[in-house]
């Protein structure tokens, strides 16, 4: 687990997760995607008030899955590979500030099976990541 610091934003990446340009996290485990949007997502988005669940259904890479609502903005999210949403975070119904709180852990959106698993070599690595994160603050 990296802390890092981009504009002014102090914000943990984890090794152990692939990324997308667009802030998204996914974990693959038994063929199964899981995926959040990042800490530095959440930190940017800040109070996280509503967040608006996918269908289970199939969805393209780079189509909109999920909204995430705060105070300050609304925030997309984005399926990061092609595939089928298998299940959703309920829990987020109710307690959507368990993004903010643990956006790697129990603030994960939905999980998905991936229809062409080599599309996870496109992700980024979370080296690739926070150098897209310096290059869109200008950092």
């Amino acid at each position: 687990m990296a802390e890092v610091e981009v504009a002014g934003i102090r914000f943990t990446v984890r090794e152990d997760l692939r990324y997308t340009d667009t802030d998204e996290w996914v974990r693959i485990e038994d063929g199964v995607a899981t995926v959040g949007i990042t800490d530095y997502a959440q930190k940017k988005l800040r109070d996280i008030v509503s967040v608006e669940l996918p269908e289970e259904r199939a969805y393209k890479r780079g189509e909109v899955a999920a909204v995430v609502e705060s105070i300050k903005a609304t925030g997309e999210v984005y399926a990061p590979l092609d595939g089928e949403v298998v299940e959703v975070n309920e829990r987020l119904l109710d307690e959507p500030e368990l993004v903010n709180a643990d956006p790697y852990g129990d603030g994960w959106i939905f999980k998905m099976k991936p229809s062409n698993p080599a599309q996870v070599e496109d992700l980024l690595s979370p080296e690739a990541y926070i150098e897209s994160v310096k290059r869109r603050e200008g950092a």
